[in-house]
Protein backbone atom coordinates (compact mmCIF):
# COMPACT_ATOMS: atom_id res chain seq x y z
CA UNK A 1 0.00 0.00 0.00
CA UNK A 2 1.40 3.11 -1.01
CA UNK A 3 1.06 6.43 0.99
CA UNK A 4 -0.72 9.42 0.01
CA UNK A 5 2.88 11.05 -0.70
CA UNK A 6 4.56 8.09 -2.82
CA UNK A 7 3.69 8.33 -7.05
CA UNK A 8 2.45 5.50 -8.48
CA UNK A 9 4.78 2.65 -9.38
CA UNK A 10 4.96 2.80 -13.49
CA UNK A 11 5.23 -0.30 -15.11
CA UNK A 12 8.43 -0.76 -16.20
CA UNK A 13 7.86 -2.18 -20.01
CA UNK A 14 5.84 1.34 -20.20
CA UNK A 15 8.14 4.07 -18.36
CA UNK A 16 6.98 6.93 -20.41
CA UNK A 17 4.15 5.60 -22.50
CA UNK A 18 0.21 6.09 -22.31
CA UNK A 19 -0.12 3.72 -20.03
CA UNK A 20 2.11 5.52 -17.53
CA UNK A 21 0.81 9.03 -18.68
CA UNK A 22 -3.08 7.51 -18.11
CA UNK A 23 -1.90 6.13 -14.60
CA UNK A 24 -0.58 9.57 -13.32
CA UNK A 25 -3.08 11.63 -14.95
CA UNK A 26 -5.59 9.41 -13.46
CA UNK A 27 -4.38 9.31 -10.01
CA UNK A 28 -3.91 13.39 -9.95
CA UNK A 29 -7.34 13.71 -11.25
CA UNK A 30 -8.30 11.48 -8.00
CA UNK A 31 -6.17 13.49 -5.95
CA UNK A 32 -8.07 16.77 -7.13
CA UNK A 33 -11.25 15.22 -6.95
CA UNK A 34 -10.90 14.10 -3.02
CA UNK A 35 -9.71 18.33 -2.55
CA UNK A 36 -12.53 19.60 -4.14
CA UNK A 37 -15.27 17.08 -2.06
CA UNK A 38 -13.59 17.97 1.11
CA UNK A 39 -13.82 21.76 0.02
CA UNK A 40 -17.48 21.08 -0.69
CA UNK A 41 -17.88 19.11 2.19
CA UNK A 42 -16.63 21.82 4.17
CA UNK A 43 -18.71 24.48 2.65
CA UNK A 44 -22.36 22.88 2.79
CA UNK A 45 -21.99 22.30 -1.28
CA UNK A 46 -22.30 19.70 -3.47
CA UNK A 47 -19.20 18.37 -5.72
CA UNK A 48 -21.20 20.08 -8.64
CA UNK A 49 -21.46 24.02 -6.98
CA UNK A 50 -17.16 23.57 -6.47
CA UNK A 51 -17.19 22.81 -10.18
CA UNK A 52 -19.56 25.53 -11.25
CA UNK A 53 -17.14 27.87 -8.64
CA UNK A 54 -14.53 26.89 -10.89
CA UNK A 55 -16.66 27.64 -14.11
CA UNK A 56 -17.26 31.32 -12.97
CA UNK A 57 -14.05 31.75 -11.52
CA UNK A 58 -12.24 30.62 -15.08
CA UNK A 59 -14.97 33.11 -17.01
CA UNK A 60 -14.00 35.93 -14.54
CA UNK A 61 -10.37 35.76 -15.89
CA UNK A 62 -11.23 34.68 -19.16
CA UNK A 63 -12.17 38.32 -20.70
CA UNK A 64 -12.82 37.22 -24.12
CA UNK A 65 -15.91 34.92 -23.19
CA UNK A 66 -17.14 37.99 -20.95
CA UNK A 67 -19.11 37.14 -17.74
CA UNK A 68 -20.60 33.67 -17.08
CA UNK A 69 -24.74 33.49 -17.07
CA UNK A 70 -27.46 30.58 -16.08
CA UNK A 71 -26.97 30.21 -19.45
CA UNK A 72 -23.39 29.54 -20.52
CA UNK A 73 -23.25 27.43 -17.09
CA UNK A 74 -25.73 25.15 -17.72
CA UNK A 75 -24.36 24.08 -20.94
CA UNK A 76 -21.00 24.54 -19.75
CA UNK A 77 -21.71 21.56 -16.46
CA UNK A 78 -24.53 19.89 -18.71
CA UNK A 79 -27.39 20.81 -16.44
CA UNK A 80 -30.86 21.21 -16.75
CA UNK A 81 -31.89 24.98 -16.06
CA UNK A 82 -33.27 24.21 -12.66
CA UNK A 83 -30.67 22.22 -11.50
CA UNK A 84 -28.29 25.30 -12.29
CA UNK A 85 -30.31 27.43 -10.62
CA UNK A 86 -30.57 25.37 -7.36
CA UNK A 87 -26.90 24.62 -7.74
CA UNK A 88 -26.74 29.25 -7.82
CA UNK A 89 -28.78 29.62 -5.34
CA UNK A 90 -26.39 27.35 -2.58
CA UNK A 91 -23.77 29.17 -4.11
CA UNK A 92 -25.33 32.69 -3.47
CA UNK A 93 -26.31 32.00 -0.38
CA UNK A 94 -23.05 30.39 1.23
CA UNK A 95 -21.22 33.83 -0.03
CA UNK A 96 -19.67 32.20 -2.71
CA UNK A 97 -21.08 34.02 -6.36
CA UNK A 98 -22.99 37.37 -7.13
CA UNK A 99 -25.56 37.80 -9.04
CA UNK A 100 -25.67 41.31 -11.21
CA UNK A 101 -27.72 42.25 -13.79
CA UNK A 102 -26.26 43.39 -17.01
CA UNK A 103 -26.22 47.15 -17.39
CA UNK A 104 -27.36 47.16 -20.75
CA UNK A 105 -30.12 44.27 -20.78
CA UNK A 106 -31.45 43.69 -17.39
CA UNK A 107 -33.38 40.86 -18.38
CA UNK A 108 -29.27 39.15 -18.16
CA UNK A 109 -27.55 37.72 -15.23
CA UNK A 110 -23.92 38.17 -14.76
CA UNK A 111 -22.49 35.27 -12.25
CA UNK A 112 -19.38 36.50 -10.81
CA UNK A 113 -17.07 35.18 -8.09
CA UNK A 114 -18.31 37.01 -4.84
CA UNK A 115 -15.10 38.16 -2.73
CA UNK A 116 -15.97 36.07 0.15
CA UNK A 117 -15.64 33.19 -1.56
CA UNK A 118 -12.60 34.01 -3.33
CA UNK A 119 -11.16 34.36 -0.01
CA UNK A 120 -12.51 30.93 1.47
CA UNK A 121 -11.22 29.34 -1.48
CA UNK A 122 -7.64 31.11 -1.25
CA UNK A 123 -7.61 30.47 2.77
CA UNK A 124 -8.77 26.80 2.06
CA UNK A 125 -6.38 25.93 -0.95
CA UNK A 126 -3.64 27.28 0.00
CA UNK A 127 -1.60 23.80 1.00
CA UNK A 128 -2.35 22.91 -2.50
CA UNK A 129 -0.92 26.10 -3.72
CA UNK A 130 1.89 25.79 -2.14
CA UNK A 131 2.73 21.88 -2.88
CA UNK A 132 2.42 23.42 -7.39
CA UNK A 133 4.63 25.80 -6.15
CA UNK A 134 7.09 22.99 -4.41
CA UNK A 135 6.47 20.66 -7.54
CA UNK A 136 7.10 23.54 -10.07
CA UNK A 137 10.23 24.51 -8.29
CA UNK A 138 11.30 20.85 -9.48
CA UNK A 139 11.72 21.82 -12.80
CA UNK A 140 13.61 24.80 -15.36
CA UNK A 141 11.70 27.06 -17.02
CA UNK A 142 12.29 24.94 -20.02
CA UNK A 143 10.37 21.80 -18.56
CA UNK A 144 7.57 24.13 -17.26
CA UNK A 145 6.61 25.31 -20.63
CA UNK A 146 6.70 21.84 -22.10
CA UNK A 147 5.05 20.54 -19.26
CA UNK A 148 2.10 23.96 -19.62
CA UNK A 149 2.18 22.86 -23.14
CA UNK A 150 1.19 19.59 -22.78
CA UNK A 151 -1.59 20.47 -20.38
CA UNK A 152 -3.09 22.52 -22.79
CA UNK A 153 -3.06 19.95 -25.25
CA UNK A 154 -4.77 17.25 -23.31
CA UNK A 155 -7.23 19.76 -21.99
CA UNK A 156 -7.65 20.47 -25.52
CA UNK A 157 -7.68 17.16 -26.65
CA UNK A 158 -9.78 16.21 -24.05
CA UNK A 159 -12.63 18.87 -24.43
CA UNK A 160 -12.81 17.38 -27.87
CA UNK A 161 -13.59 13.50 -26.70
CA UNK A 162 -16.42 15.24 -24.17
CA UNK A 163 -17.80 16.84 -27.46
Amino acid sequence: MRSADTPPELPSDDPIGLQSFAVLLRAMNAEFNRIAQEFAHAQGLHLTDVQALIAVLDADRDQEAGPMTPGRLSTHMNLTSGATTACLDRLEKAGHIRRVRAADDRRVVHIHYAQAGREAAREYFRPLARSTDAARAQFSPDELHTIIRFLGEMNDQLSRVRR
